[in-house]
């Protein structure tokens, strides 16, 4: 190879031989990502028997906007659904912003905003006026994390956030992986 082809190579650049992402394809990869979260969060509490508190319950739904947000995006022409894609980013970090919330409210660095995050309170009275004031379904607290993982000092809300900051990256990547691709 000559010098003159070298340089011709070198023109180029590295970055350009790099494989490009398809919009269709990084809008289709988020709505697993996200399908993969909420299928994790049914089957601790369906299978598992894991009783969500209520900022797991909202922490849910970002996840159902983004996959939402993907499906419609799938249907958009190109320029349109990379903006979807800039969506999803924004969706992705308020997602790790809940996650976020809810592993400090677990840490003790701040209470929680929602009042159901609370232990119940069933009031003093007789023992049939404190039956008939429990909550048909038990709450959990949301002070309270729940460790998956043995030995791994981790709650589902740390690894929530961990997984949305993830999520979120790997949309910044695809939004800037799709800008190169024709």
């Amino acid at each position: 190879m000559g010098a003159r082809q070298l340089a011709a190579g070198a023109a180029v650049g590295h970055i350009a031989a790099m494989p490009c992402l398809s919009v269709r394809a990084a809008l289709l990869l988020a709505a697993i990502a996200a399908g993969a979260a909420l299928a994790v969060a049914f089957a601790a509490e369906w299978w598992g028997g894991l009783v969500p508190c209520a900022l797991c319950l909202v922490e849910r739904w970002p996840y159902r906007v983004a996959i939402g947000l993907a499906v419609i995006g799938l249907a958009l022409p190109r320029p349109a659904a990379r903006l979807v894609l800039v969506l999803l980013l924004l969706v992705g970090l308020a997602e790790a912003g809940l996650a976020g919330l809810h592993a400090g409210v677990e840490f003790g660095w701040w209470p929680s905003p929602l009042p159901e995050c609370a232990a119940p309170k069933l009031g003093s009275g007789s023992i049939a006026e404190r039956l008939r004031n429990m909550p048909a379904r038990p709450s959990k607290s949301c002070e309270d994390g729940v460790f998956p993982l043995s030995g791994v000092p981790l709650s589902f809300a740390d690894l929530n956030l961990l997984y949305a900051l993830v999520f979120a990256s790997g949309l910044a990547i695809s939004i800037n992986a799709t800008r190169r691709r024709p």
